[in-house]
Formats: C-alpha cells, sequence, structure tokens
C-alpha cells in the first residue's frame, strides 16, 4: 500500500488542541505518514480573545482542555519529520508554500487566518471554510460549518473546528467541492469587535434567563390547513389563508409534523415534549373534516427523546423512523396496530448520532439522508446519505459522506418529494439559528458518485406565521403541516 506522506505546516505560536486532534486523526489512516513543520507566519491574535474564552470558561464551566484550548510544541512530539520530500503539504499558516510541492491551504471567508474565523465569530455567524490548491486557488472541498451556540464564542469556534476537521479528511479522502450559496467577506478581527460580542453576549444570557424563568423555553407550536387548490411546494410561500394551529396546554409542545393518511382517515403523528418530563415522544392525533379530534396521545416513549416521526407506507405495512440522536442509533419501527401499537423492526444503524433521517425510493433503490454530528460540531451541518435495496438495509454508506457541509441547506425538513419528474427536498436554513427558516431544494444528482442540488426557495415566518422560525413541512392527502416558534407562560 503507498503511504502518502503529509506534512502538517503549523504556527507556534497559534496552536491548539484542535491541532494536535488533527494530527492525530490524519495519522490514524493506513496510508498517511504525518509530520509537522513550523511556520511563524501571523501577527499573535488581540489579548481580548483569550479573555473572553477564559471568562467563558469561568461562567458556562467548560472544559480546560477542549479542542479550542491551547496547545504546545511538545504536544506534537510524536509527528518527528518524516525523511524525504512530502507527497502533500496541508497548510494552516500564511505563510508562502513551498516551491514545487503540492500544497493545500486552509481558508477561511478566503482568508488563510484563524483570525478571519474568529471575526466572523464576533459578527455572531460561522466562516465558509475551504481548503485550497496554494498553487492554482482551486478549491479541493468547501464547506459552511453551522453551531448551536453562537452566543458562546468557545462554544461556536469549537463546533467551527470539528467541522472543519471533517472537512480536511473530505479532502484527503477525495471529496469533491461543493458549491455555496453564500461566500461572505472576512472581517477584521479587533478588540472592539471582541468587546462588542462579549457585551451582547451577556445582555442575550441576561435577557435569555429571564424569558426562561417566565416562560417554557424552547416551545415550538405546529400549524395545519386542508389543502384546496396548490399546495406550498407549488406555492413555494405560504398560502393564502394561513395556517390553524394545532391547540397545547402550555405544559408541552407538538411539532415535527407527520401527517398521514389511513384507510380514507387523516393522522397526525408529532413529536410531543412535556416540559416537565424533558423529553419528546411520539403522539398522535386525528383529524376529521373540521380538524384535530381532542388532543395528541403518546403512542411511542422509549425513556429518551424521540422527534421527527418519518411515518411512511411500504408493501402491506406502516413504518415510522423517529429520530433517537440520544440512543446513538438509526431505529425502524412497524405499526402493529396503527395509529397506537408501534414495535421496533430493527436498527438500521448504530453509533451515530444523527438527526432527522428521511427515507425515499429513486433509481430502483431506497436512499436515506440524514445530518450527522461526527466527532463534535454542530448537529445540522453535516449532511450524510445511505443506499439499500430495502427499507431493512443493509445500509450502504455513500463515499462522498459527508455529502454536503452546510448549516443554510443540509438539515432535512420533511418528506422529499417528486413533483413534475423532479425530486423536491424540504431543509432546514439555520444560519440565524436552529429552524430559522425552511427551504425547498432540488436533487439534481443522486447516485454512488455524487449529490448535488439546486436550492430554490427559502421561506421565513411572516404575517401568515406569525413567529421567529418556520423548521418542518409535511402533506398527506388534503393536510398540510408546518411548525415554527412559540411562547407559554409558566404561570
Amino acid at each position: 500500500m503507498w503511504n502518502m506522506k503529509l506534512v502538517l505546516r503549523l504556527d507556534p505560536m497559534r496552536l491548539r488542541r484542535w491541532h494536535v486532534h488533527l494530527a492525530e486523526r490524519i495519522a490514524r489512516r493506513t496510508d498517511t505518514q504525518v509530520s509537522v513543520e513550523w511556520s511563524q507566519s501571523a501577527a499573535p491574535l488581540p489579548p481580548a480573545v483569550s479573555i473572553l474564552m477564559a471568562l467563558e470558561r469561568l461562567i458556562y464551566r467548560l472544559p480546560a482542555d477542549d479542542i479550542t484550548s491551547t496547545a504546545g510544541v511538545p504536544d506534537f512530539a510524536k509527528f518527528q519529520t518524516t525523511p524525504g520530500q512530502a507527497d502533500l503539504v496541508l497548510d494552516l499558516t500564511a505563510s508562502e508554500p513551498p516551491s514545487g510541492i503540492k500544497t493545500w491551504r486552509l481558508t477561511f471567508d478566503g482568508v488563510a487566518d484563524e483570525k478571519a474565523a474568529l471575526a466572523a465569530l464576533t459578527q455572531w455567524r460561522t466562516p465558509v471554510v475551504r481548503i485550497v490548491d496554494a498553487a492554482t486557488g482551486a478549491t479541493i472541498v468547501a464547506g459552511h460549518p453551522g453551531t448551536e451556540s453562537a452566543a458562546v464564542f468557545t462554544l461556536a469556534l469549537g463546533d467551527v473546528l470539528a467541522r472543519t476537521a471533517t472537512l480536511v479528511i473530505a479532502a484527503l479522502d477525495g471529496g469533491l467541492a461543493r458549491q455555496l450559496e453564500d461566500s461572505p467577506e472576512a472581517a477584521p478581527l479587533s478588540t472592539r469587535a471582541v468587546a462588542a460580542f462579549a457585551a451582547k453576549s451577556l445582555a442575550r444570557a441576561i435577557v435569555s434567563r429571564l424569558y426562561h424563568l417566565c416562560y417554557n423555553a424552547p416551545h415550538w407550536r405546529t400549524g395545519w390547513r386542508f389543502v384546496e387548490g396548490a399546495d406550498v411546494i407549488d406555492l413555494r410561500t405560504h398560502p393564502p389563508g394561513g395556517w390553524h394551529d394545532l391547540p397545547d396546554d402550555g405544559s408541552r409542545f407538538y411539532a415535527d409534523p407527520f401527517p398521514f393518511e389511513h384507510d380514507g382517515r387523516l393522522y397526525l403523528f408529532a413529536e410531543d415534549f412535556a416540559h416537565a418530563l424533558g423529553y419528546g415522544v411520539i403522539s398522535v392525533v386525528e383529524f376529521d373534516s373540521k380538524g384535530p379530534i381532542g388532543a395528541p396521545r403518546p403512542v411511542l416513549d422509549t425513556g429518551s427523546h424521540l422527534s421527527y416521526p418519518f411515518v411512511f407506507r411500504h408493501r402491506d405495512a406502516i413504518w415510522m423512523i423517529p429520530e433517537s440522536g440520544t440512543a446513538g442509533t438509526i431505529d425502524l419501527y412497524r405499526a402493529a396496530t396503527f395509529p397506537d401499537t408501534w414495535i421496533k423492526e430493527t436498527t438500521l444503524i448504530s453509533g451515530i448520532v444523527a438527526s432527522d433521517a428521511t427515507l425515499f425510493e429513486h433509481a430502483g433503490r431506497w436512499w436515506m439522508l440524514a445530518t450527522v454530528r461526527d466527532n463534535g460540531g454542530a448537529f445540522s451541518d453535516a449532511l450524510h446519505v445511505w443506499s439499500a435495496p430495502d427499507i431493512t438495509g443493509p445500509w450502504t454508506p455513500h463515499r462522498g459522506n459527508p455529502v454536503l457541509i452546510d448549516i443554510a441547506t443540509a438539515r432535512p425538513a420533511g418528506h422529499v418529494v417528486l413533483r413534475d419528474g423532479k425530486l423536491i427536498r424540504p431543509f432546514q436554513d439555520c444560519r440565524d439559528g436552529y429552524g430559522a427558516a425552511l427551504g425547498l431544494a432540488q436533487i439534481t444528482r443522486l447516485d454512488d458518485e455524487g449529490f448535488e442540488q439546486r436550492v430554490e426557495t427559502i421561506m421565513r415566518a411572516g404575517p401568515l406565521w406569525p413567529g421567529r422560525r418556520l423548521h418542518t413541512l409535511n402533506r398527506a392527502g388534503r393536510l398540510e403541516c408546518i411548525d415554527g416558534s412559540g411562547t407559554a407562560r409558566r404561570f
């Protein structure tokens, strides 16, 4: 087996535990020899950065040895210089590339300097990350990492670095360059920007604490309507008549609505999250011609959090794949007595933290999409694909996984729909926070070699769907459903 000699070029004044973990992860590849060389090429970071991160570790009780913490040259002692010329230099500095040696450079918002990543975080956004050929400027791979912790600088940086490592491994595995919808310009990093972020973060933390004292949060709500004419996929916007709310009593919320039609009757499955219980179960409510008949009732409770009840029919049975990321599995359930009794049929994939698994048939095979949290990072930015001859498997991971790293378009948001010969995929746009907006994309390529999509629509909350978030879209028969943010007072 051919062993690639890879040199990791680092700045000794900018070392983090993340660099150590990245070197170790690359070294675990059976065909790669890793060594480290040093190049001090950038100015020191503003002291305000380390001060802010130290304060956050105290305030939020963050570990002192996570991937964002500082490292030293001795931490790389085991990565001795490999004799002979390198086959590839992975340059994580801003230095000039060595002459005649293939060199890849890591950039944040187009700049080969960690400062650009830090500056983006002070603007409450994550940077676009690229690995480029230093000689030609061509993109090897690209992605837009996400974070669920934009208000905590240290956690957000950790999410970005974790997913950057994913991109490095994807590049070494021969991943294809991904086209991203946005590519913002890099912002300058200054003490003033860090201080402004810290002030805003503290103010938001105080407001959030006061809000949580008065309200149950997060609190979602489900909207429904009977379709008369075009549905949302046809309209590409909210229907003129708006939506009806599925009532809740404030002590619980209903989210991730999946309507289902059976024997001429309509049912709605949803995540049922009781704030006092602290985790979600799957509940169902039947609809008649006027709306829901009573309140949703639980039908599946495993003792750990369940959501996104992906319900579908195959052959002569009705199946469900609820999200069970906290259990580290993707599980398939079968309706023994519809809609109230569900039996676990099999575990499709284990040892995985996956969100919103979505199945559909295409080109004579079954395909499954889900976002995966791999070696840390966000829950919503890395899209993985699997395929199988039948729903029970065996499920084969796509050779390009993750096929997409993009906080704006990765996470599934409902059934993939075949419309006018096109596969239309709802997705969550989480750039402004989890479930902030809903998008529709056409899957333009799906095979063993690649996955491609074209974003066609972004929908947000507004006059016809008040609130701050828009999260899921599904339809069965005449019943169409969405969900988004809600409020529920504690008293």
